[in-house]
This record gives structure tokens, sequence and C-alpha cells, in this order.
């Protein structure tokens, strides 16, 4: 059975910030459950693995799971917290004599060739703006809105009838963005914030607030909440619905 582990569950930032000490970094610092490395996961099956992002943290999430290597990842867009990490990745493969396989729509690929120009010497750039097969998961991208930075994609991957959305950086979704996210068993969704406060013209992901009105909408069987600021407590009860939860560092998902 494949699964999904969740290395990384923090927004852009992380926590600690090296800045605060509110309550939730001052125990994160501490190696508290609050601790957050920059947002990534990684699908597992028999026929092998592919993580969805690559941020700065990506050495420590290997070190941590014990893994030595990466053969294939999937990114969501060019932000520094999704790809920093390619680098260390694109250097991992040339000492080891690899190519690694990293997947993006069209547009994203330029836009990281036009941060790191050099990845292309150790990495197989692959498009997938008309889908891609991965272990058997069939994956489709979209382009969600990602508020004032523009936007992100979302993933929607099905295999042997079980249908799940990754989308850590979106907000506000319209008509059209909504509609691969029906039907889902499993939804992973970012939620900065429990309530943001900032002007919305400010805000780029959506918080838990507005999360539930859109749960309400799609009705997915199963959401995990990831992409998590200093704002979250993962000690505080916020009264979720029973078929939601909060992503912790190395939980595991069993997928269908």
């Amino acid at each position: 059975m494949d699964k999904l582990i969740f290395l990384g569950t923090g927004d852009a930032m992380g926590v600690p910030r090296v800045y605060c000490n509110c309550r939730v970094c001052t125990e994160a610092r501490s190696n508290g459950i609050n601790r957050r490395e920059r947002s990534s996961v990684i699908i597992e099956g028999e026929w092998g693995s592919f993580l969805i992002d690559c941020g700065p943290d990506w050495r420590n999430q290997m070190e941590r799971i014990h893994s030595r290597n990466t053969e294939q990842i999937l990114i969501t867009h060019a932000h520094f917290d999704h790809i920093a990490g390619l680098p260390e990745w694109a250097d991992a493969c040339r000492w080891t004599d690899k190519k690694g396989k990293l997947y993006a729509p069209n547009e994203v690929i330029e836009a990281i060739l036009s941060q790191f120009p050099w990845l292309n010497k150790q990495l197989e750039m692959i498009t997938i703006d008309d889908g891609i097969v991965i272990g058997g998961w069939e994956i489709t991208g979209w382009k969600v809105n990602h508020g004032k930075n523009g936007y992100s994609y979302a993933y929607r991957l099905e295999k042997e009838g079980y249908h799940w959305v990754y989308c850590s950086d979106a907000i506000n979704l319209n008509h059209e963005e909504k509609q691969r996210l029906f039907g889902l068993d499993l939804l992973v969704l970012g939620t900065s914030f429990y309530h943001e406060t900032a002007e919305f013209h400010t805000r780029s992901v959506y918080d838990m607030t507005e999360a539930d009105i859109l749960l309400q909408e799609i009705t997915p069987k199963q959401t995990i909440y990831t992409h998590m600021s200093h704002d979250i407590d993962l000690n505080q009860d916020y009264s979720l619905p029973i078929d939601v939860s909060l992503a912790v560092a190395d939980m595991e998902i069993s997928l269908f």
C-alpha cells in the first residue's frame, strides 16, 4: 500500500522564527511539536518514491528519514521555500552519478532555471502540462491563486479509485480552480493561520476559518492542514471537524 509522509509542515519562514519569542516559537525552539520545517511530502510505494517540493530543509528532511537518495521530485511553484533545496539535490545527484527527475509545468521549470541555470546538468527537467504518471499515480496539475504571491500549482493524484489533492499555497479559489477539488478522499491544504487579520490584498494562503468554508463546499472525506506559521499551536484544541487534522512532521497516511 502506498503512503504519504509529511517531511515539512511549515510556511515560508518555518517555525521557530529566528526573531520571535512567542509561545509557539519558544516551544518549537526546544524541539517541541511545533517545530516545523518548510512544507514537503514524500509518496512511497513498492515502486519507489517521489517528493512534492524541495525547500531549504531538504537535506535535514532526508537525514531524518535516513534516505540517501531522491530520484524524483514534483514542484508546485518556484518560490524559495519550495525550490531552495534543488542545488543540494543536484549536487547529490552529481556525487552519486545519477540524473534526478524534476517534474513541473513548463513555466515553473523556466522560473527555476532562471534562478539556478546549472541544474539541468544533473537534473532531467520534465514538463507535465499535460499530466504525468509516477508510480502508477495519474497526476494532473492546475494553476491556483496564490494571492499577493501570484500563483502556485495544485496537484490531483488518482490511483485505483483513490483521489487526493496536494494544494499547499492557495487562497480565494474561484469556481474554475475549485472544480478538481470535488470527489476527494483526501485534501492536503495549506493554512498558514487560524484567522489571519492582515489586509486581504497582502495575503497569499488560506486561513483555517476560510478553509472551513471551502471544505463545506467541496466536502472531501479527509483533510489535513499544512504550511502552518507560528500562529498555529499544535498543543491547542481548535475544535476542528472530526475529518480535519493538522499535519505533524513524520506523520504517515495510508493512500487507498
